[in-house]
């Protein structure tokens, strides 16, 4: 057995994982057609677990995912993280925090009981709120063959002061409610109600703009809970909209900008690794409509096209996954606006240095389950799903957003 103790090279060898031999990431395979009726889920026991000696672990916030504590010795502290329910993709997020009634050094051991591997590098806070990777010497991840890590060592040095560790920052509905707020400060934003999740937090769309709706866009984040990068990205390209530029006013008088920051709020609220409340991925509920979500989204969409006469012309759908990659519908597919995605990647991307967009064309012309091609199929609207990179930069990230929201204006303000 090998131990890894570097950042870098943990990293290295996710990549590795996730693209195998080949050069680029290749992205997911072929979207695959599930159920999408609601299942049981299990749901978390929130908890503290006092763990002798004076040590305590708790998951009593929001978007922890910690399912048991067990001491093992004076200097090791097992942790188990499972999922919502199965099947499910395997990629557990984890969070949660500790305090000591003295200083203790120990040990903390993931475990996931065969129902994922060890995906995301720990980050630590001392505030709940800021977030950095933990020191590298304090991180072992043993390596079996190329097997993906089944399980991670990490040292924490504990004290009163209450210490988090989480598989990405924690950004939870409040922070999500927050910011729409601080959006609602403009004259030009307003929020739109369009339902309920199956736990009765609010759905909520944000109408920026102040045009006649014949040419609309519609942009969604956190269908799936971890996917924070994919969020930040999102939050850079609507900041860039919103904003004073006399690019931004032209846009926002002839366009408006329909948003939905966080599609599944059921799941960040638990910590889920990928489902909603109702045991479901959302992004394969786009034909079926079973889950409150999709279905209201959907609905809100249709009406408006029906009442106002107009068109939604562009359409993005920001996720995470291991290295960037966008994802759009075949070129040989004609919608509202021809060639608009691609050119707005590739004028965006040549603005970030040494970056070379991964852009993934889907190879079929038929209608399949996700939000992409739903936005198309249904709305004729150019669209594209974004998944950024788990480990990417967090200013390259806000470029990359920036970036696409500018060159998306500058075309479409051609248009006026």
């Amino acid at each position: 057995m090998k131990f890894l103790q570097s950042t870098t090279f943990y990293l290295l060898l996710i990549f590795l994982y996730s693209c195998k031999s080949t050069s680029q990431w290749e992205g997911q395979g072929p979207i695959q057609i599930i159920p999408t009726e609601s299942k049981e889920i299990n749901l978390q026991e929130r908890r503290t677990f006092d763990l002798e000696n004076g040590l305590y672990f708790s998951n009593q916030f929001e978007g922890a995912r910690l399912n048991d504590a067990i001491r093992i010795n004076d200097t090791l502290v097992s942790i188990t993280i499972l999922p919502e329910n199965e099947p499910i993709n395997p990629s557990p997020w984890y969070a949660f925090k500790i305090w000591t009634e003295s200083p203790q050094d120990f040990w903390i051991k993931f475990t996931y009981s065969d129902k994922g591997f060890h995906r995301y590098y720990p980050k630590i806070s001392k505030d709940g709120n800021s977030y950095s990777n933990v020191d590298s010497t304090d991180f072992v991840l043993p390596v079996v063959g190329e097997e993906r890590p089944k399980e991670a060592f990490l040292k924490v040095q504990s004290s009163q002061d209450t210490t988090w560790i989480a598989a990405q920052d924690l950004v939870g509905t409040q922070h999500v409610a927050d910011w729409k707020e601080s959006l609602m400060g403009f004259d030009f934003v307003e929020k739109i109600k369009i339902g309920e999740s199956n736990q009765g937090r609010p759905l909520e769309i944000l109408k920026i703009g102040n045009a006649d709706d014949q040419h609309m866009l519609m942009v969604i984040s956190m269908q799936h809970p971890p996917e924070l990068t994919g969020y930040l990205a999102m939050k850079a390209f609507v900041e860039e909209i919103v904003g004073d530029t006399p690019a931004a006013k032209k846009f926002r008088a002839n366009y408006n900008l329909y948003l939905m920051p966080q599609i599944n709020p059921d799941g960040v609220g638990n910590g889920h690794w990928r489902h909603n409340s109702g045991g479901i991925d959302l992004n394969r509920d786009w034909v079926n409509f079973n889950q409150p979500e999709t279905k209201a989204l959907s609905e809100f969409m249709e009406k408006k096209v029906e009442e106002s006469g107009g068109k939604f012309v562009f359409a993005a759908d920001f996720h995470s996954t291991w290295e960037d990659i966008f994802y759009i519908n075949n070129q040989e597919l004609k919608g509202n606006f021809p060639g608009l995605i691609p050119k707005v990647i590739k004028r965006s991307s040549k603005r970030i240095p040494d970056y070379i967009p991964n852009i993934r064309p889907n190879e079929g012309v038929q209608r399949s389950v996700t939000s992409n091609s739903y936005f198309y199929f249904v709305h004729k609207a150019e669209s594209m799903t974004f998944e950024v990179g788990d480990n990417t930069e967090r200013d390259v990230i806000k470029m990359k957003g920036k970036y696409l929201a500018e060159e998306l204006m500058k075309i479409l303000n051609k248009k006026n």
